[in-house]
This record gives C-alpha cells, sequence and structure tokens, in this order.
C-alpha cells in the first residue's frame, strides 16, 4: 500500500508541475528568426511584421490578461503579440521558481518581483540578459529617467556592473508602509482637538478609548490598537525609539544597525508588552487575519489601524475625518523618526535569453516609462474611464463608471498594474484634473504629518555581491524566526523582558552582527559607487 501512495504521490507532483510549466517556454511562438525581424528605434509599430512573445506574471484573478483593454491597445500599437502564461498571485513564486529549474523561460518577465539575489544569480548564468545597452539604443524614456536620477540607476545596476531588470519607480509615495489612522469619531467622543505627539500621550488616548465608551454603545467593546502580525504597525512605532526599519537601516552619521539588537528595540518591546497587559493592543494581533480586522472596525470598535486610507478599514465613503497618524516621540529621543518611501524597487522587468527579439520587447516596456505609456497602464485607455479636458495642459476629468460600480474595480479589468509590482513611473502630470478634494487631503496629511518631519529612506534599494546575498540569505532565514518568535512572546508576556540580555547573546551567536557588517559594507560601497 506505501509504495501504491508514493506512486500516487509521484504522478500528482509530476501532474502539478507540468500545470504551473506549461506554457512557459517560448518556442513555440516564434515566427522565425530574429534577423527576418527589424526593429524601429522609434515611433510605432515597433516591428512592421507581428512577432509574438511569452510573458509571465502574477495575476490577481480579475480578468483575464489577453481581454484586457490596455495589452490589447499595446498589441494594436507595438505589432507585438504576448501570450501570457501566469500563475495566481499567491502562488507565483512556486511558478518563478519552477520556471528557473525547469529551463523553459518566458521570453519576458513581467511584474515578477525579482529579488536582487535572483537577478544577480540568473544574470550571472546568462539566464536574464544584461540590458544596459539595450537602454541606451532602444529606451529613449528609461534612459532619460536614469540620466536624470542616478540614484535610480545605482539601485538597479548588480555589483557586476549589468542591469538585469527594469524598477517600479514611485517618487510621488512617501510611505514606507501604509499610514496609521485615528477613527475620527473616536477623536471627537473623547474630546481631541490635537493628536498624541508622545507616546504616553498615545497610550493615554488608548486608555481611554479602552475606559470611555466613545463609540457610545453602552459596551466595553472598543480595541484601541488593532493590527495584523504588526508588520502593518510596527515601522511606525519603532520611529518613537529612534528606529527608521524593523531589520536595517543607517543612521544620519551612515552607521548601519540591525534593529532587533537595539536598546531601542527592546523600548518598543516594553511599550507594546505594556498595551497587551492592559488589553490596549488587540489580543488577536497575532492570529487574524485583514478581513477580520476590518470586521471590527465596520463594526465601529477599533480606534488606531492601518490602511492605504481610513475609509477602506472603516468602511463608507472616503472622509477627511479621519486623521492620519503624527508620528509620536519617547523619552528616549529628541523627535520620532519616520521611514519614507524608497522610490525604486528593482526586478519589475527582465527580459530571458530566449527571448529573440531583446530589443522589441526593450522598446515595448520604454513606452510604460513615458508620459502616454504610464496614462494607459495607470488609467485605462483614454475614453473608458477618463478623457481630456485640455489635451495641451494635460488636464483630464474622470467619466462615469460603466455600468456602475467601483472604479478601481472597474480599473482592475482593463490594465495588469493592479496590485502587483509591475513596471511604472511615477509621473505628476498623470494625476492632473482627476484629484479631487480627499486626494488633495491625504496628500496633505502626508506632508504635514511625515515629509515636513524629516521622512527619509531608510536604507537605499542595493545590490550585496554574490557571496554576501548567500550569507544573507543563510542568516535571515533562522534569525527572522528567532526575532519574530522573540517579539512576540516579550509582548505577550510569555518571555520575560529580563531575559534580553539572554535573547541578544542568541542574536550574536546567530550572526546578528555579521549581518550588520554585511550591510555597512553594501552601503558604504554604495555610497562611494
Amino acid at each position: 500500500m506505501k509504495s501504491l501512495k508514493k506512486g500516487a504521490a509521484a504522478l500528482l507532483s509530476t501532474a502539478m508541475l507540468a500545470g504551473l510549466l506549461a506554457g512557459c517556454g517560448s518556442s513555440d511562438n516564434k515566427p522565425g528568426p530574429a534577423a527576418e525581424v527589424e526593429v524601429a528605434k522609434e515611433g510605432f509599430p515597433i516591428v512592421n511584421e507581428q512577432i509574438s512573445m511569452t510573458l509571465t506574471a502574477p495575476d490577481v484573478g480579475i480578468q483575464n490578461w489577453k481581454d484586457m483593454a490596455v495589452l490589447q491597445e499595446m498589441e494594436k500599437l507595438t505589432n507585438i503579440k504576448m501570450v501570457f502564461n501566469n500563475a495566481p498571485k499567491e502562488s507565483f513564486d512556486t511558478k518563478k521558481n519552477l520556471i528557473f529549474t525547469s529551463g523553459e523561460y518566458p521570453d519576458v518577465f513581467y511584474a515578477a518581483g525579482l529579488t536582487p539575489a535572483e537577478q544577480m544569480n540568473y544574470g550571472e548564468q546568462g539566464i536574464l540578459i544584461p540590458l544596459e545597452d539595450l537602454i541606451e539604443t532602444h529606451a529613449p524614456n528609461i534612459k532619460k529617467v536614469l540620466e536624470e536620477n542616478p540614484e535610480v540607476k545605482k539601485s538597479i545596476t548588480a555589483p557586476d556592473g549589468h542591469i538585469y531588470s527594469l524598477p517600479v519607480i514611485e517618487f510621488n509615495q512617501p510611505w514606507y508602509r501604509n499610514p496609521l489612522w485615528y477613527n475620527g469619531d473616536f477623536l471627537d467622543a473623547l474630546g481631541y482637538d490635537k493628536l498624541p505627539e508622545t507616546t504616553e500621550e498615545l497610550y493615554t488616548f488608548l486608555k481611554r478609548v479602552k475606559e470611555e465608551d466613545p463609540n457610545k454603545n453602552g459596551q466595553a467593546d472598543e480595541i484601541p490598537l488593532t493590527s495584523v502580525n504588526l508588520r502593518d504597525i510596527r515601522t511606525w512605532l519603532l520611529g518613537a525609539y529612534g528606529i527608521y526599519e524593523e531589520e536595517i537601516f543607517v543612521d544620519d552619521n551612515d552607521v548601519v544597525h540591525y534593529t532587533p539588537m537595539l536598546d531601542g528595540y527592546k523600548e518598543y518591546l516594553v511599550f507594546l508588552n505594556r498595551l497587551w497587559k492592559e488589553d490596549l493592543l488587540d489580543h488577536e494581533t497575532f492570529s487574524q487575519t485583514a478581513e477580520q480586522k476590518k470586521a471590527k472596525a465596520q463594526n465601529n470598535q477599533v480606534a488606531l489601524f492601518s490602511d492605504w486610507n481610513a475609509y477602506m478599514t472603516l468602511g463608507g465613503e472616503p472622509s477627511m475625518d479621519d486623521p492620519m497618524f503624527l508620528p509620536v516621540k519617547s523619552e528616549f529621543v529628541d523627535k520620532a523618526v519616520i521611514a519614507k518611501n524608497k522610490g525604486v524597487n528593482t526586478g519589475a522587468f527582465a527580459i530571458s535569453k530566449t527571448n529573440a527579439y531583446p530589443e522589441a520587447a526593450m522598446r515595448w516596456v520604454d513606452y510604460i516609462y513615458g508620459y502616454e505609456g504610464a496614462m494607459l497602464f495607470n488609467k485605462g485607455p483614454e475614453g473608458v474611464l477618463w478623457e481630456y479636458e485640455d489635451r495641451d495642459s494635460l488636464t483630464k476629468k474622470y467619466l462615469p463608471v460603466p455600468g456602475g460600480g467601483d472604479r478601481e474595480d472597474y480599473r482592475a479589468t482593463l490594465t495588469p498594474n493592479y496590485g502587483i509590482p509591475a513596471p511604472t513611473i511615477s509621473i505628476p502630470e498623470i494625476q492632473k484634473g482627476l484629484t479631487g478634494e480627499f486626494d488633495d487631503w491625504v496628500v496633505n496629511e502626508s506632508k504635514t504629518k511625515l515629509l515636513d518631519n524629516g521622512a527619509r529612506i531608510p536604507y537605499p534599494t542595493l545590490f550585496l555581491t554574490a557571496d554576501e546575498q548567500g550569507e544573507v540569505t543563510m542568516l535571515t532565514s533562522d534569525l527572522t524566526t528567532y526575532v519574530r518568535q522573540m517579539e512576540a512572546k516579550f509582548i505577550t508576556g510569555a518571555e520575560a523582558l529580563d531575559k534580553w540580555d539572554s535573547y541578544i547573546a542568541t542574536l550574536k551567536n546567530m550572526g546578528g552582527d555579521r549581518m550588520q557588517a554585511i550591510y555597512q559594507a553594501a552601503y558604504d560601497r554604495w555610497k562611494n559607487s
């Protein structure tokens, strides 16, 4: 019986592997040798005779990519037919790993989230081709971006001098993590006309939420602060203790720190343990889902929480009555520190060695890094959800959503740039005429609460060397597991904080100091490059 079960398992595994890899190869989709195709260096179409390429990406499952209006428009414009071999977003990393193991590569990887380690590994093996020469000859938009932003070029260039992927560039988004938001009704009920500015003032507010029934239902059911595994609130609270980021950050003196070994991290744990003991931090923080968190908020129970915008958790329409969290400071620092979005994420677009038309692929993606292409991929085709009011000034207006419903939900059926790290660039003109009073309010909240208070990038986007990356990968696996386990134990009281010295000794034995040294060397190399 055991042998039969093993055989069945092997067949099932083989079938699953075949299913995930189905269509990843590109040999069946090319019309002929690349030499027969002339690629225009400017203008459209990119090629006179239609060519075909395979594309692999994570799929959020809202619309089949072949039916998306944006991608159909791109096929007409460029004369390049993309054959989509995607996998659900949730299982995409598994598919990506299987692809690289199989040797059957798509022509292009789109929004694949290729890590620096993957780029270096598969770039040095020749699986991903270098892009810098193609950028020079066939990507005027990307070339301009890199010339105007040398920091971006530094961040996407591997230690061997090659660029193996194109980035997501979002200079206009300041948030390192989604902000925290206050329930404005609770603030009003408790008589707050000024937000907490220190950890003690924050503690007092949370305590009052617990004790004074701000939702006015006569029950002690309020949840002062809620979270999902702390990931959504950790960075904001660490800032109260002079810490920019939960793992690695560089201070104002160019010294790199491994956060879990810092005294400030201990004080952060002390504060959250205090909140936990007094039932001010949701006791389901380490077990609940995002949906469960939202259900509590929409039952008018939650005072402070994280999301892209407050109404997305609280329900209802966008409201300017629920203010963004003002980062608080503790007694251990002169001011709170605030992490800012890096603005650059590598790994958004890469070309494999099996692509017979790399110049055409580069022309295709370069369009996205200019205004017209960014507009198309960001908002969908003109005349569907938007139109120009004044084309000369690029002023636009929204159109009614076809059939009614939510604009973002409908946009997700038009473009692949929804919920995935797609190649893109934030161009201010895209939003001209399309922002309303609420959007402007959010921008102002971000400016006054974060940017005006010194928000900065904790640690730049950069590459480690192959040896450094290998060592960090090994160290991180055990260190991160241990740190997260101990964080939960210290906060919930399962482990007493008087065991801190033992905890630090364990981290050092596991390589915490070495992690810091590796990232210091990488930062110094990046800064001086």
